[in-house]
């Protein structure tokens, strides 16, 4: 039987642990509170980002609009050459044709007796001045051909540069409309987003956390199956640089124009830190200038892998000589190119997107010292990870 020293301690105890339990759902409480406002604060700048995604869409199509104008003019200047070209043509034709009678005439007075030539004429001066008028035209005639020619030539020349000129325009319209494509997707993903959050703010919150789950379970089983690889050798691509300069030399471009942003950097970053990555660093730079933006090869080189996959979405990797160093950019919207291309500075490689795990469209680019590539256990072409990866900002002028 309880003494009343004991019961009195326990009241007091249970008080205690009332008095920590009602402290901790408070806590609770703030938190809760805390995230929906930060939710609503969210549903607010994504109706901003859907506004300015409409205003981006609307300015594309004018760039499209205007582009395919000067298509349209160009082909009108090629059709115009084109019947500029046929008429100097027929001229020319015309003007052979003369000369070639002349050259009739001519060859028939040749042939014929001076006697035959007296008898035909009333005296020797009307003979003389024929012949002297058929050569004047001859001489006009062939000098006319030969400015005709060139005209010709400068015509031709004119139309060579023309078709330049629309193959250049039908490319950048080309990419216009990559680019436009893409904002269209964006603005469904987030006009699709938006429609969810909206009266139910806490599902914008769960989808985050679902995708931080998501992409630290990826993570972590991707360092599993790298591991697995390694102690197997089961690499199907396997590449080591060779006489890499020292961080800070910047041997490589940015594969974004200027204006992109960096929204985050390389190592234990903050999201990094909430296990965003199973524990490791994030590999790479992430930079974002909008949905649909072209993307790059940092350098010269050759794609030595290509893929989609769930965590990365689409990737594609290039390997850079003379360091044989290797590149590698993911959550493309889409990928122009494929194993074994050959790439430059120059070459549009794909589109900035948000496809695998990510929370909001951009390009992540690593840059690796020791790359290979392995089957992951859904049959995906998986890459390593962190092991043979450097800071992109130490080699890469942003």
């Amino acid at each position: 039987m309880a003494t009343p020293a004991m019961a009195q301690v326990s009241d007091e105890e249970r008080y205690r642990q009332l008095q920590q339990r009602y402290e901790e759902l408070q806590r609770e409480a703030d938190r809760v509170r805390q995230s929906l406002t930060a939710t609503q604060a969210e549903k607010q700048t994504l109706q901003r980002e859907v506004n300015s995604i409409k205003g981006q869409i609307s300015y594309m199509q004018s760039k499209i609009n205007a582009t395919s104008a000067k298509i349209d003019l160009t082909n009108t200047e090629i059709g115009r050459i084109e019947e500029d070209i046929r008429l100097t043509q027929l001229e020319m034709d015309e003007k052979r044709g003369a000369i070639s009678r002349l050259i009739a005439i001519r060859d028939q007075q040749d042939r014929e007796s001076l006697i035959a030539n007296l008898i035909r004429f009333t005296n020797l001066s009307d003979l003389f001045q024929q012949v002297q008028d058929a050569v004047s035209v001859h001489t006009r005639l062939s000098a006319l051909l030969t400015e005709l020619s060139d005209v010709r030539f400068q015509l031709e020349t004119d139309k060579s540069d023309l078709e330049g000129k629309r193959t250049d325009l039908e490319e950048l319209n080309d990419e216009q409309f990559h680019q436009k494509a893409g904002l269209d997707e964006a603005r469904y993903a987030q006009e699709k987003l938006l429609t969810q959050t909206r009266g139910q703010e806490s599902a914008y919150q769960k989808q985050l956390a679902d995708i931080e789950k998501q992409s630290a379970a990826f993570f972590k089983e991707l360092r599993e199956l790298e591991l697995k690889a390694a102690s197997g050798g089961f690499y199907i691509v396997d590449i080591t640089a060779t006489g890499v300069p020292p961080p800070g030399t910047k041997i490589f471009s940015a594969p974004e124009a200027a204006g992109y942003r960096v929204t985050q950097g390389y190592g234990m970053t903050a999201y990094a830190k909430r296990g965003a990555y199973g524990g490791a660093g994030h590999n790479g730079y992430d930079i974002a200038s909008g949905l649909g933006t072209p993307i790059r090869s940092i350098g010269a080189g050759t794609v030595v892998a290509n893929g989609t996959s769930s965590g990365w979405g689409n990737w594609v990797a290039i390997q850079h000589p003379p360091y044989n160093m290797v590149s590698v950019y993911a959550h493309m919207s889409s990928f122009t190119v494929k194993a074994g291309t050959q790439v430059t500075t120059s070459t549009v490689i794909g589109y900035e997107g948000n496809t695998g795990f990510v929370t909001g469209p951009h390009l992540h680019l690593s840059l690796y010292t020791k790359f290979v590539t392995f089957l992951g256990s859904n049959g995906q072409l998986a890459f390593n990870y962190m092991d043979g990866s450097v800071n992109p900002a130490s080699y890469i002028n942003f």
